[in-house]
């Protein structure tokens, strides 16, 4: 066999080994976010069927916090809550989005009726001054006993902090991030694990246009699709150039 064969031969090989491995990794990383996507569909379920429980209200409301071994198992219960606002504890959580505009997340600390437990509430969205960027949104927090309905969260989204918040006026209540721990340590109060995010129609100069629950299952059928895909079309792309355009070479003529 001359050269040129030989050379074809272990290009064919190594092709065929290359396109081997590029569809068993694809193939592999699609079936990776099927699972995935299986797993987040178990979690929507989880979801959907919390929020359909009755709200959890007054003790049996303090109860389940004080007894659930993981505060995760409450999340997404709805609650009623009653108590009274903490407003100077009050926390504007900046550059955090509503409809596209960006704005505050406003936190007060709720103490709970027939307790000493305090719940930290999500009450909604408000804009901000863009000309004075220390200015506190016109948020009103009733005085005395009230009532209000949510849905247990976890702890404040965190974003990317570039620097600390620098002193000056209204610093201490405007921030980028809320880390529980320290809030509380600060304050002094006995927060519950969780917080509460507030629902129900705009009130108080808040809106409360939250994002329905939603796992995210539909992305990764998407990267599944995606990584599928890229495997079916290596293998298309291996048949086409390695068996139908294939023109093996011919020996060079001798010279007479």
């Amino acid at each position: 066999m001359s050269s040129a064969r030989q050379a074809w031969g272990l290009r064919f090989w190594l092709v065929t080994l290359a396109a081997l491995l590029v569809m068993a990794a694809t193939a592999s990383l699609g079936r990776w976010q099927l699972q995935r996507a299986a797993h987040k569909t178990a979690l929507q379920a989880t979801m959907d069927e919390r929020q359909a429980r009755a709200p959890l209200q007054g003790a049996e409301l303090q109860q389940a916090l004080d007894q659930a071994p993981d505060a995760g198992q409450l999340l997404h219960r709805r609650v009623l809550l009653q108590g009274q606002w903490l407003a100077g504890a009050t926390v504007f959580l900046d550059n955090r989005q509503m409809n596209g505009r960006p704005g505050f997340f406003v936190f007060t600390p709720l103490r709970l009726a027939n307790g000493n437990r305090v719940v930290l509430v999500q009450r909604g969205w408000a804009p901000r001054n863009f000309l004075d960027r220390t200015q506190l949104p016109d948020v009103t927090t009733p005085a005395g006993t009230v009532q209000l309905q949510g849905r247990l969260a976890g702890p404040p989204a965190r974003l990317y902090e570039f620097a600390p918040t620098a002193p000056g006026e209204g610093s201490s209540r405007i921030r980028q991030n809320l880390d529980l721990a320290s809030y509380a340590a600060q304050t002094g109060l006995a927060l519950a694990p969780l917080t509460v995010m507030q629902t129900g129609v705009a009130s108080e100069g808040l809106q409360r246009d939250w994002a329905p629950i939603d796992s995210g299952v539909d992305k990764h059928y998407g990267y599944a699709f995606q990584w599928f895909g890229l495997c079916g079309l290596v293998a298309i792309l291996y048949v086409w150039f390695q068996f139908v355009r294939r023109s093996p070479p011919t020996d060079c003529p001798r010279d007479a």
